[in-house]
C-alpha cells in the first residue's frame, strides 16, 4: 500500500511526506514551540530547514536520474526523521547537513561535464561552511577528492579549486569575526570535540533503532553495489559518490560528541537513495511493504519499550 503511493513522482507524495514530518515537527519540539518569540522562529526556521532538505532530495534524485521516477528516496528520508526525530531538534546539525546537501549536489552534477572548476569550487565551499555549524562534516571533503579521481584526474588546476573554494569560506568566517566580535578568530572556532562513549545507546528503544538502521542499510548497501554495474557508465560515479558519503556520515556519527540519534543525519539522504534503487529492484510487492513498515514501525515499537 505505502509502496503503491509512492511509486510514481507525484506532488501529492511531497505533500504526504510535508504532513508526516511536520507532525513528528510539532511532537519533537512541543516544549520548546511557543516558549517565547525567539523560540518560535528558531523552531519555524527549524522547520523550514527540516521541508527543505526534502525537497532538496527530491530535486537531486530527479535532476541526475539517480532512481527511477518514483518517491521511494523522500519517503525513506521522511522515516528515518521518524526514527531519529532528534535529528529535528538540533539547528547547528540540520543546517550542516543543508550545506553538505548543496555540496552532494555539486559533485554529483559533474557527471555533465558542464562547469566542472564552479561545482568543484561550490563544493569545497559548502562542505567549509557546513564545518562552521559542525566541524566534523569537514569529513565531506573526502567527497571532494573522490570526485576529483572519476572526473578530472588530468586536470591539476581542478585540484586547487576545491582549495579555493575552502580558502573563501575561511575568509568569510574571518569578516564576520571582525564585523560583529571585533577580533580575528575566537575561541570557540578552534572547540573542536569528539566522543566514542556509546554508552547512551544503551537503551531498549536504541538498540532496536540501530539495529534496524544498520542491519537494512548493510543488506540495501550490498545491494546497491550490484546494480551499479547495470546504470549508465556516464552517471555511475555519481552512484559511488553516493555510497561513499553513506560511509563518511555514519563515520561522523561514530566520533560525534552528540549521541542521541541527530548525529545521524547526514545519512538520511545517501542512505535514501540507497533504499530507493533497492526497493526498485524487489519483485515481491509484500517484501517491498515489509521493508517500508519495518522503517515505520520502529520508533513506535521503541515508545513501547
Amino acid at each position: 500500500m505505502i509502496t503503491s503511493i509512492f511509486s510514481k513522482s507525484k506532488p501529492i507524495n511531497f505533500i504526504i511526506v510535508a504532513v508526516y514530518v511536520t507532525i513528528l515537527f510539532l511532537i519533537t519540539n512541543y516544549a520548546l514551540l511557543f516558549k517565547d518569540f525567539d523560540g518560535v522562529f528558531n523552531n519555524a526556521v527549524k522547520w523550514a530547514i527540516s521541508l527543505f532538505v526534502i525537497f532538496l532530495l527530491d530535486f537531486i534524485v530527479a535532476k541526475n536520474n539517480l532512481t527511477q521516477r518514483n518517491s521511494y528516496a523522500i519517503m525513506t528520508f521522511a522515516l528515518l526523521f521518524g526514527m531519529f526525530p532528534e535529528a529535528m531538534m538540533h539547528f547547528d546539525l540540520l543546517l550542516s547537513n543543508l550545506f553538505i546537501l548543496f555540496a552532494l549536489r555539486r559533485l554529483i552534477s559533474l557527471h555533465s561535464n558542464l562547469n566542472i572548476k564552479k561545482k568543484l569550487f561550490d563544493a569545497g565551499f559548502w562542505i567549509v561552511l557546513a564545518s562552521f555549524f559542525f566541524f566534523w562534516s569537514i569529513l565531506f571533503f573526502a567527497l571532494v577528492i573522490v570526485a576529483l579521481i572519476y572526473h578530472s584526474q588530468n586536470d591539476f588546476k581542478n585540484v586547487i579549486i576545491p582549495f579555493t573554494g575552502i580558502a573563501t569560506g575561511i575568509i568569510l568566517l574571518l569578516i564576520f569575526n571582525i564585523v560583529v566580535y571585533d577580533e580575528y578568530f575566537r575561541a570557540e572556532d578552534f572547540e573542536r570535540y569528539a566522543s566514542l562513549d556509546f554508552s547512551v545507546y544503551n537503551s531498549k528503544a536504541n538498540i532496536l533503532k540501530f539495529t534496524v538502521l544498520f542491519s537494512s542499510f548493510v543488506w540495501v548497501f550490498i545491494s546497491y553495489f550490484r546494480i551499479i554495474p547495470d546504470k549508465n557508465k556516464k552517471i555511475k560515479p555519481s552512484y559511488f559518490l553516493i555510497a561513499w558519503a553513506s560511509i563518511i556520515a555514519i563515520l561522523v556519527a561514530v566520533i560525534a560528541p552528540l549521541k542521541n540519534g541527530s548525529e545521524y543525519v547526514f545519512l538520511f539522504a545517501p542512505f535514501s537513495i540507497i533504499m530507493a534503487n533497492y526497493i526498485e529492484i524487489i519483485s515481491e510487492r509484500w517484501f517491498k511493504e515489509v521493508v517500508v513498515l519495518l522503517l515505520f514501525i520502529t520508533p513506535i515499537i521503541g515508545l513501547l519499550l
